[in-house]
C-alpha cells in the first residue's frame, strides 16, 4: 500500500504525548498521572499507542523483505533488539552517573521503556518472518489467555510484592535491586512482557488488514474504526469479570482496550489526513482555507515527531536528567512559577516547554532530511 501519512502522525503525537507525560512538576494534573493501580487515565494510553504503533512499522519494515527469512534479516532484527535493549539500559546507567552513582552496578535497574520496545519488537519481527501470519490471531489468543492463567493463580491483581507473582519472579531472577521501587511490581517487567507482545502483535495484524491491495481510504477507515470499537467492548467486558484495566500489569484488558482507542483514532486520523484528498470543494472560503493551513502546520509538526521518535525519546530522556540532576529543571520551574502561580498550571507549562526544546530539534531534522533509525 502507499504508506499513509496518518501513521507518522500517529507516532509523532504519541512521542510528543509521552515526552509531555514525563516532564511535568511535582502537581500534575491527574489525566497527567498514571494510575496508580486498577484503572484508566489518558496518561496510560501513550506508552500502548507506542507498542501498537511499533507492531505497525515493523509489519511494513518487514513487507519489504516479502517476510522471507534469511542472515542478513535475522542479524538486523537481532542488532535492533540489542541496541534498543542497551540504550535503554544505557538511560538508567546515565541517570545514576548523573546522581554520583555511576559505579553502583548493584542497583541498575534492569527493566524500562525501551527494554519492553526491544523485547516485544524482537519477538514480533522474529515471529513475522517465521510463522504463518494466519496464526497471528490464535499465537495472541494463547499468550492472553496464558497470562490470564498467571493473574489468576498467581496473584496478579495483589497490591502486594510479597504474593504477586510478578513481582516475585522478576526477584526472583533480577534481584530487588534491579527493579523499580514506586509499585509493588516493576511496569516493564518479564511476565508483564507477554500481553505486551500480543499488544504488537495487534498492531501489527491491524496494518495488515488495512494493507491488503485494492482497499480504498474509506475500507482502510472502516476496517479501523471497527476493530477498535470492538477490541474497546472486549476489554472492558473482560474487566466487568474480574481483569481489571491496569496499567502496572499490562492486563488483558489493558491490552484491548488500549488497542482498540489506537485503532479507532488511528482511523480518525486516516480519514482527516489520508482521506481529506478524497473529496476536495473547490469553491472553499477564506476561512476553511486558513484552517487547512494551520492543519498542516500541526501535521508537519507531529510529522517531525514521527519521522525521528526513537532519537527524540532518548535525547528527552538524556536532558530529563540532566536538566533534574543539575538544577536546570528547577530554576527554569522556579522562573515560570514566578509568572504562573497555580501550581498545576506552571507544571503543565514545563512540560509543554519541555516538549517545544524537542519540536524544534525534530522540524530542524525533518526540514534536513536527517531521518536516525537503528
Amino acid at each position: 500500500m502507499n504508506r499513509l501519512k496518518s501513521l507518522d502522525v500517529m507516532r509523532g503525537l504519541t512521542v510528543a504525548l509521552m515526552i509531555l507525560v514525563n516532564n511535568g512538576g511535582e502537581h500534575n494534573y491527574s489525566f497527567l498521572e498514571h494510575s496508580k493501580w486498577n484503572g484508566l487515565t489518558p496518561c496510560d494510553l501513550v506508552f500502548p499507542f507506542f507498542l501498537f504503533m511499533m507492531g505497525m512499522s515493523t509489519f511494513l519494515s518487514l513487507k519489504k523483505t516479502e517476510f522471507k527469512p534469511s542472515a542478513a534479516i535475522y542479524r538486523k532484527i537481532a542488532k535492533r533488539t540489542i541496541l534498543l535493549f542497551l540504550i535503554g539500559l544505557g538511560i538508567n546507567w546515565f541517570d545514576m552517573i548523573c546522581n554520583g552513582g555511576g559505579l553502583d552496578f548493584a542497583h541498575l535497574r534492569i527493566w524500562a521503556v525501551l527494554q519492553r520496545i526491544a523485547l516485544c519488537y524482537g519477538v514480533v519481527a522474529m515471529l513475522a518472518i517465521t510463522l504463518n501470519h494466519r496464526y497471528f490471531i490464535h499465537t495472541i489468543i494463547g499468550l492472553i489467555v496464558i497470562y490470564m492463567g498467571i493473574l489468576v493463580f498467581g496473584n496478579g491483581y495483589a497490591y502486594d510484592a510479597s504474593i504477586n507473582i510478578l513481582a516475585q519472579v522478576d526477584r526472583s531472577i533480577f534481584g530487588i535491586d534491579h527493579l523499580y521501587h514506586r509499585s509493588p511490581v516493576d511496569p516493564e517487567g518479564l511476565l508483564s512482557t507477554i500481553p505486551a507482545i500480543a499488544h504488537t502483535m495487534i498492531g501489527f495484524l491491524c496494518c495488515k488488514y488495512i494493507s491488503i491491495a485494492g482497499q480504498t481510504v474509506e475500507s482502510k477507515i472502516k476496517v479501523l474504526k471497527v476493530a477498535g470499537l470492538v477490541m474497546v467492548a472486549l476489554g472492558f467486558g473482560l474487566s466487568l469479570i474480574g481483569f481489571g484495566i491496569n496499567k502496572r500489569i499490562w492486563s488483558p484488558s489493558y491490552v484491548f482496550v488500549t488497542c482498540g482507542f489506537a485503532s479507532w483514532i488511528l482511523g480518525i486520523l486516516v480519514q482527516f489526513i489520508d482521506g481529506r484528498g478524497a473529496a476536495t470543494d473547490s469553491a472553499a472560503t477564506g476561512d476553511s482555507q486558513k484552517k487547512t493551513q494551520k492543519d498542516n502546520i500541526l501535521t508537519r509538526g507531529l510529522l517531525a515527531f514521527g519521522m525521528n521518535p526513537l532519537f527524540l525519546y532518548v535525547m528527552s530522556e538524556a536532558l530529563a536528567i540532566l536538566f533534574s540532576s543539575f538544577g536546570i529543571k528547577a530554576d527554569i520551574f522556579a522562573g515560570i512559577h514566578s509568572l504562573i502561580t497555580d501550581d498545576y498550571v506552571a507544571s503543565l507549562t514545563y512540560a509543554l516547554f519541555f516538549v517545544a526544546i524537542h519540536a524544534v530539534m525534530g522540524v530542524w531534522m525533518y526540514h534536513k532530511k536527517i531521518f536516525i533509525k537503528l
